[in-house]
């Protein structure tokens, strides 16, 4: 698969060998379905919490007595038949994370990229840099070359780049590290430097 690779000004300049059998799959909505509910699953708190009978402050006496009132037996005010009482099976803290398979998380990725290569969505730079974090530059350089709503991933830390999309609506800087399903699939478009793209190769061959 023989992809083209511009400049910042949108020209073409070269081009980029991907591997078929990599870039060129069938898109997989069930991976898609389980990886972005793994996601967010991984970023839920889990810090949701009620208080059992006992953890109630009060309901340390009996109510009334036992027998000759007419209504149902009661030894503590904090029954969870009470209101302001205790909560049944109610929620705790919990940790709502788990884990898939490497290889389920790798194809469901790979599948994302061939959808946007099939939509023709992704956009291979040559090269970006900036001297300084301008986000009007950066927004300049995304509109030459016709990128709306894109996520842009870079090969490693580049500063001046992260802290000049933060402040741009509907765009946001990922480094190769951080290549994940939900940003895919979030953003239309998927700006990704040459330099990216063959660090991406080589991380998912491994």
């Amino acid at each position: 698969m023989v992809l083209d690779v511009i400049n910042k000004n949108g020209e073409k300049v070269s081009q980029i060998d991907l591997k078929d059998g990599l870039f060129g799959i069938q898109q997989k909505d069930h991976l898609f379905y389980e990886v972005i509910k793994m996601q967010l699953a991984r970023r839920r708190s889990g810090s949701a919490s009620t208080k059992t009978r006992d953890e109630v402050r009060g309901g340390g006496a009996k109510p009334f007595k036992q027998k000759g009132t007419g209504r149902a037996r009661q030894g503590s005010i904090r029954s969870p038949l009470n209101r302001h009482g205790g909560v049944v099976f109610g929620p705790k803290p919990r940790d709502y994370s788990y884990n898939m398979p490497k290889k389920a998380i790798k194809s469901a990725i790979l599948s994302a990229f061939s959808m946007k290569i099939r939509d023709g969505k992704l956009k291979i730079l040559d090269s970006l840099e900036l001297p300084e974090p301008k986000t009007k530059v950066i927004a300049d350089i995304l509109k030459r070359i016709d990128s709306n709503k894109a996520v842009i991933i870079t090969e490693g830390p580049n500063r001046n780049i992260e802290l000049a999309v933060r402040n741009l609506k509907g765009f946001k800087s990922l480094r190769v590290e951080g290549l994940n399903l939900f940003d895919l699939l979030k953003y239309d478009d998927l700006v990704v430097t040459k330099a990216a793209m063959e660090r991406i190769e080589e991380k998912i061959t491994r």
